[in-house]
């Protein structure tokens, strides 16, 4: 991952091809996301992209973990604020309660791979700021401190383009393809504990689903 491939025509001296057939298999593992090409730099393999779909609830942690790499996380903003209206209504609260606000750069292997904000209700969680949420999964000082287990989530994924401040955290540029997601998880007795909201890098994720033709 991220070594330069040879130039174009070196490429079709090797093979003994045209530039114009190097440069259409370049597109088309470009298009595959098997290459990424920067402008004025040259083509690149691409790191490989972290599959995401229905699948049990785990934490980013944990999900990365599976995978065979190294979580980690850069702590960009925790807080405790009143709930607006739109965060309220998700996490069942009262507009103006308390909340955890918690703005996360999660990486896997040193790599930048998306930004995750949380709100927790803060009644549930207190003191919660002291604990070490750079090096430390959530949903494991939820378990182990507060005895909040999760037991099921509603999420919704979309598409986005990173905004100037979002592609700097990220290492890409400014207008690069996202893919977003809002999640709401809940514990025992249908509690909900945690709403976030995920922008994960488009070049690093893609979205799989495996369909089964109904019965019906």
């Amino acid at each position: 991952a991220n070594d330069r491939l040879p130039a174009e025509h070196e490429l079709a001296a090797e093979f003994g091809v045209s530039k114009m057939t190097v440069r259409q298999a370049l597109s088309n593992l470009a298009a595959a996301g098997v290459v990424r090409r920067d402008q004025g730099r040259g083509t690149f393999i691409a790191e490989p992209k972290v599959e995401t779909g229905p699948r049990e609830l785990t934490s980013f942690s944990q999900e990365m973990r599976r995978r065979g790499l190294h979580p980690s996380s850069v702590v960009l903003q925790k807080e405790v604020i009143p709930a607006q209206t739109a965060i309220a209504a998700k996490l069942g609260l009262r507009e103006g309660d308390r909340v955890i606000r918690l703005k996360r750069l999660r990486c896997a292997d040193g790599s930048a791979m998306g930004i995750q904000t949380a709100y927790l209700p803060a009644d549930l969680v207190p003191d919660i700021l002291r604990e070490d949420l750079g090096a430390l999964s959530l949903y494991e000082i939820l378990d182990r401190k507060y005895a909040l287990v999760p037991k099921r989530a509603r999420e919704v994924h979309y598409a986005v383009r990173l905004g100037a401040e979002e592609a700097r955290c990220l290492s890409v540029p400014e207008g690069s393809p996202a893919l977003a997601a809002e999640r709401v998880t809940f514990a025992e007795g249908d509690r909900a504990i945690e709403l976030v909201y995920s922008v994960m890098r488009g070049d690093r994720y893609q979205l799989v689903l495996e369909l089964v033709k109904s019965e019906l």
